[in-house]
C-alpha cells in the first residue's frame, strides 16, 4: 500500500499547491487578465504566432517540456534512495520549477513574445541579452544531441516502438490540414489519431517491429543503428521546425498529450491494483535512502538537484514557454494552467518514475528473448534474479538494476535493458539502461491490469519516444530562434534566415552525437554529464531575469529569488565539483572547455546583474 499512498499524496499535494500557491503567483504577483494584448493575437502569421485553444497549448507545452529529462533523472536519482528524489521532485516542482516556467511564459507574453534571452536585454542590459543567448544555445545543443541519441537507443532497444512513433507525424499532419483548411474541431480528429497510434503500437509490438540491425551491414563504422536513426530524427526535427505550427506541431502535441493521458490513467490504475495485491511496495522493494552507493556515484548534495534537473526545475523549460508557447497562448490567464499547472504535471510524470523504478521494478526485472523471429518478453521472479534466492521481498529485483558492489553475471549484464552501477561505472551507463528501468517497471505496473507484458512494454517505450520526439522538435525551432537572434544582433543577415538558421541547429547537434564520442553515435553521451547542470543554471539565471522583472514593477520578489540563489549555486558547485575531481584530472577537454564556457559566461551574467542591482537600489 505504501506505493499507492505516495502516488495519492502527491497528486492531492499538486492539486492543493496548483490552487493555492499557483493562484496566489497568477493573479496578486504577476496580476494577470483576461483584457491583456496577447503576442500570437498583435503579431499573428499562421506560422509561429496562432492564438490557440488553451487545451491545444496545454497539449503542446506539456509534452514539448516533459520529454526523457523527467524519465532518465529520477531513474538514475533512485540510487541515493526514493525518499530524497521524491520529496525534491514534489518540493522542487511546486516551489522551484513551477514558478521558474510560469514567470519566463509571463514576461514573453508582455514582450511581444521575446524569448527570456531578449527580455534580459531590456531588464539587465544589452551585454545579458547576449550572454543569455550564447548560454541558451549551448544548452539546446546539448539538448538535441542528447535527446536525438536518446530515441534512437529507445527504436534500437525497442524496435516495436518504431512504427507508432514515426506513423504520428503524417497523421499529425493530416490532421492540421483538416482543422484549418476545412475548420473542423482538433478534439475530434485527434482522437481517431489516437486511435490509429494505439493501433500501430499493437502491430509493432506483435507484427511488424523495424529492426534496423536486421537490414544495416554488420560491422560498419557509420551505417550503425543508432547512427541512422540519429540522422534521420534530426532530419525530421528540421522539417518539423520550420513547418507553421498549426501543420505539425499542434496536432501532433495534441495526440501526444492524449496517448500521454491513456498511458499514464493505464500506469496509475497498473500501480493501484499492484499496490493494493502486494505484488508492489516501495518500503520493501528500494531502500528509502541508499546505505551503499556506486564507487564513483558523487555525494547526493548537490548532484541530487541537478541529476533530477527535469523532474523538479529545468532551465531548457524557460526556452519552451518564451520561445514556442508565448506566441500561441489566446489569453494572458491560462498561463497558470499552462506554465505552472504543466510543471506540476511533470512533477507527477516524475513521482510515476521513482515508483516505476523502486516497486516496478520490484515486481521482477524482464528479459527479452527472440525465438523463431519473435520477440518474448520474461518476467523473473525475486527468487529468479541473480543473486536474489532466498529473498523476501522486491529488492533483489531492484538490485538486478541498481547493483552498488558486485560484478553482475554475464547473463544480467547482456540482458537488454539492465542497467548495472558496476557495468563501466556509475557515470558510464547508456541514457538507454536509465530509461529501461521505468520501462520495464511502468509494463510490470499495465501487467496488473491484465495487460500482456509484450504489449505494456510497447505502450512504454512508444509513450518516452513520443515524448522525446516532441522536445527535440520543438527544440529545433527554439535553437532556430536563439540563433535568428544572435545572427540579428551580431548584423549576420543570412543567419536571420529560417531555414539556414535550422539547418546550422540541426547540423551542430549532428556532429555533435556522430563525432564527438569514442565512437560515432555516442557524442550526446560525452555531454551528458554537463546537461543537469547547464540546465539548471539557465534556470537560475531565467529566475533573476524574473527578479529585476517584479523588482521594476516595486513586488516582492522573494518568491523568486530564493528559487533563484538556489539555481544559480547548487549546478555551479556540481560543475565545479566534476571538474575539479573529474574532467580535469581525466584531461576531457571537450567537458573542461565546455564547463569553463558555461561558468564564464554565468559569472559574467551575475556580475551584470549586481550592478544593475546596486543601480536600481540606489536609485530607490
Amino acid at each position: 500500500m505504501s506505493t499507492l499512498i505516495v502516488a495519492v499524496a502527491s497528486m492531492i499535494g499538486f492539486v492543493i499547491a496548483y490552487h493555492t500557491y499557483g493562484r496566489y503567483l497568477a493573479t496578486k504577483l504577476f496580476q494577470l487578465t483576461d483584457d491583456e494584448p496577447m503576442p500570437s493575437v498583435t503579431q499573428r502569421d499562421d506560422v509561429d504566432f496562432v492564438p490557440t485553444d488553451r487545451s491545444v497549448v496545454l497539449g503542446h507545452h506539456f509534452t514539448s517540456i516533459a520529454g526523457t529529462g523527467p524519465i532518465v533523472g529520477p531513474a538514475l536519482a533512485v540510487f541515493w534512495g526514493w525518499l530524497p528524489a521524491l520529496l525534491w521532485v514534489v518540493f522542487g516542482s511546486i516551489l522551484v520549477g513551477g514558478v521558474h516556467d510560469l514567470a519566463a511564459l509571463v514576461i514573453s507574453i508582455r514582450n511581444r513574445g521575446e524569448s527570456v534571452g531578449q527580455a534580459a536585454g531590456h531588464l539587465i542590459s544589452p551585454r545579458a541579452k547576449l550572454l543569455f543567448l550564447l548560454i541558451l544555445a549551448m544548452a539546446l545543443s546539448i539538448v538535441l544531441a542528447v535527446f536525438g541519441l536518446v530515441i534512437a537507443n529507445i527504436f534500437k532497444l525497442y524496435p516495436e516502438s518504431v512504427l507508432s512513433v514515426w506513423t504520428a507525424m503524417p497523421v499529425a499532419v493530416l490532421i492540421g490540414w483538416l482543422v484549418i483548411r476545412q475548420g473542423r474541431q482538433l478534439i475530434v480528429p485527434c482522437l481517431a489519431g489516437l486511435g490509429v497510434l494505439y493501433y500501430t503500437v499493437y502491430v509493432g509490438a506483435y507484427q511488424m517491429p523495424l529492426d534496423l540491425a536486421d537490414v544495416l551491414p554488420t560491422g560498419s563504422t557509420y551505417a550503425t543503428p543508432v547512427v541512422v536513426w540519429t540522422g534521420l530524427l534530426l532530419a525530421y526535427a528540421f522539417v518539423a521546425s520550420v513547418l507553421p505550427v498549426w501543420l505539425l506541431l499542434q496536432p501532433r502535441d495534441f495526440i501526444n498529450s492524449l496517448q500521454l493521458v491513456v498511458a499514464l490513467v493505464l500506469l496509475v490504475a497498473g500501480l493501484g491494483v499492484a499496490a493494493v495485491s502486494g505484488k508492489a511496495d516501495l518500503i520493501t522493494a528500494a531502500p528509502a535512502i541508499a546505505k551503499e552507493v556506486p564507487a564513483d556515484a558523487p555525494p547526493m548534495f548537490p548532484f541530487l538537484f541537478i541529476t533530477i534537473a527535469c523532474g523538479a526545475c529545468s532551465g531548457f523549460h524557460c526556452m519552451v514557454s518564451s520561445g514556442t508557447t508565448s506566441k500561441q497562448l489566446r489569453s494572458a490567464s491560462d498561463a497558470q494552467l499552462v506554465g505552472y499547472g504543466s510543471m506540476l504535471g511533470e512533477g507527477m510524470l516524475a513521482v510515476l518514475v521513482i515508483l516505476a523504478c523502486c516497486a516496478g521494478v520490484g515486481m521482477g526485472r524482464l528479459d527479452r528473448t527472440v525465438s523463431d523471429g519473435q520477440t518474448v518478453i520474461t518476467r523473473h521472479s525475486v527468487a529468479e534474479v541473480p543473486g536474489g534466492s532466498g529473498a523476501t521481498d522486491g529488492s533483489a529485483a531492484w538490485r538486478a538494476y541498481y547493483r552498488t558492489g558486485r560484478a553482475a553475471p554475464a547473463s544480467v549484464e547482456g540482458a537488454a535493458g539492465v542497467a548495472t552501477a558496476d557495468a563501466g561505472g556509475w557515470r558510464k551507463q547508456g541514457l538507454d539502461k536509465k530509461l529501461a528501468a521505468f520501462i520495464d517497471g511502468g509494463a510490470n505496473f499495465i501487467s496488473s491490469l491484465g495487460v500482456p507484458l509484450k504489449m505494456g512494454v510497447a505502450i512504454m517505450a512508444v509513450m518516452v519516444a513520443c515524448f522525446a520526439a516532441t522536445t527535440l522538435d520543438t527544440a529545433t525551432r527554439l535553437q532556430r530562434y536563439v540563433l535568428t537572434e544572435l545572427s540579428a544582433s551580431a548584423g549576420f543577415k543570412l543567419g536571420t534566415n529560417m531555414y539556414v538558421a535550422t539547418g546550422v541547429a540541426v547540423g551542430v547537434a549532428l556532429l555533435i552525437a556522430i563525432f564527438a564520442g569514442d565512437s560515432p553515435g555516442k557524442g550526446g553521451l560525452v555531454l551528458w554529464p554537463l546537461f543537469g547542470a547547464t540546465n539548471q543554471l539557465l534556470a537560475g539565471l531565467a529566475l533573476m531575469v524574473a527578479v529585476f522583472y517584479l523588482a521594476r514593477r516595486s513586488r516582492p520578489i522573494a518568491m523568486l529569488a530564493i528559487p533563484m540563489f538556489l539555481m544559480l549555486l547548487t549546478p555551479a558547485w556540481a560543475m565545479t565539483f566534476d571538474l575539479v575531481e573529474n574532467w580535469w584530472p581525466a584531461r576531457d577537454w571537450v567537458l573542461i572547455c565546455f564547463a569553463f564556457a558555461v561558468l564564464g559566461l554565468q559569472l559574467w551574467m551575475v556580475i551584470e546583474g549586481v550592478i544593475l542591482w546596486r543601480q536600481h537600489k540606489a536609485s530607490v
